[in-house]
């Protein structure tokens, strides 16, 4: 963290936005970081702050009260999330993620999310992998979504287990209620796409004149059983794009039971939709043995779905 430093701006400096300025003075910064110093007000230019595209002149003073730097975009150790392990060794940890936490946070301030309850009972996982915020987790899942979250502990093992997840060799397997009976089981192959006015959804490609970017996704179900008005899917993946369980299953008429982003109708007094990432099959790092780790369906999944069976 660069603390309580300043400097004159020079004349070759003159005319350059102040963001711009301030990465060059401090090259262990980031532009975001310098943009976030800016915004808050730690940066100030002749005793004033700034705004990030203010042009500065010869002899401008600039005072840096506080300015993060790249070593300090870690996860913060947090240790009141509540974290339930159902794997761990030397070389990988599995967490069973409850609905409504977030895997990782988006600024090194934030806690409060699966990765930040990790890295207060293993810290070796906030230096590890190629997203510091990622801290060492090799995937992710929806908030909304529970289930298993594979994490790294060494680099080796993060660099084994990436290259499994890229060729699509590790096989997820998740457990999704939804809406509708579901008589036999099918498989969805669909190309996908950011809706472009709604953030955070996905849609079929070909609904959209000019998709960005379309992902090809498949997803292949089996019904288990039936609970009331709704069926008990296993559903296996070995893609992973955004949201691509929730959008395919929706697309091919069975919405999961209260995802109502995807067109679900809502559940009284129930905050989360009911997917959950069950199973995953890989290779371990270490001994390329063949790993099958589950993670048990979390107790408000597994209420709800009682109280169907029971109706």
């Amino acid at each position: 963290m660069i603390r309580d430093t300043g400097f004159t701006v020079t004349a070759e400096e003159a005319g350059q936005r102040l963001d711009s300025v301030l990465q060059g003075r401090f090259p262990s910064s980031s532009r975001a970081f310098c943009r976030q110093a800016l915004e808050a007000g730690q940066v100030q230019v002749n005793g004033r702050p700034c705004l990030k595209g203010n042009k500065l002149r010869p002899g401008d003073g600039v005072t840096v009260e506080r300015l993060k730097e790249a070593c300090d975009n870690r996860v913060r150790p947090d240790a009141a999330v509540p974290v339930r392990i159902v794997f761990a060794d030397a070389h990988l940890i599995v967490a069973n993620k409850p609905a409504g936490m977030p895997v990782h946070p988006l600024t090194s301030e934030e806690t409060g999310t699966l990765m930040n309850g990790l890295v207060a009972r293993y810290p070796e996982l906030a230096e590890l992998g190629d997203q510091p915020l990622m801290a060492g987790a090799l995937h992710r899942i929806d908030t909304g979504t529970s289930g298993l979250v594979l994490a790294a502990r060494t680099q080796a093992a993060f660099g084994g287990l990436r290259a499994q997840f890229e060729s699509q060799a590790v096989e997820k397997i998740y457990l999704a209620l939804v809406e509708g009976h579901v008589a036999v089981p099918g498989r969805l192959e669909h190309d996908l796409a950011h809706h472009p006015a709604f953030r955070g959804k996905m849609v079929d490609a070909r609904s959209l004149a000019a998709p960005d970017r379309r992902m090809r996704a498949e997803t292949a179900y089996k019904p288990l059983e039936l609970a009331g008005r709704n069926t008990l899917l296993e559903v296996t993946i070995r893609t992973g794009v955004t949201h691509q369980i929730r959008c395919q299953l929706a697309l091919g008429g069975y919405p999961i039971v209260n995802d109502t982003l995807y067109g679900a109708k809502p559940v009284d007094g129930c905050t989360r939709h009911f997917l959950h990432a069950y199973e995953v099959v890989f290779r371990h790092p270490a001994s390329g043995q063949p790993c099958r780790i589950r993670a048990p369906l979390t107790d408000d999944f597994q209420a709800y779905l009682h109280n169907l069976q029971t109706v």
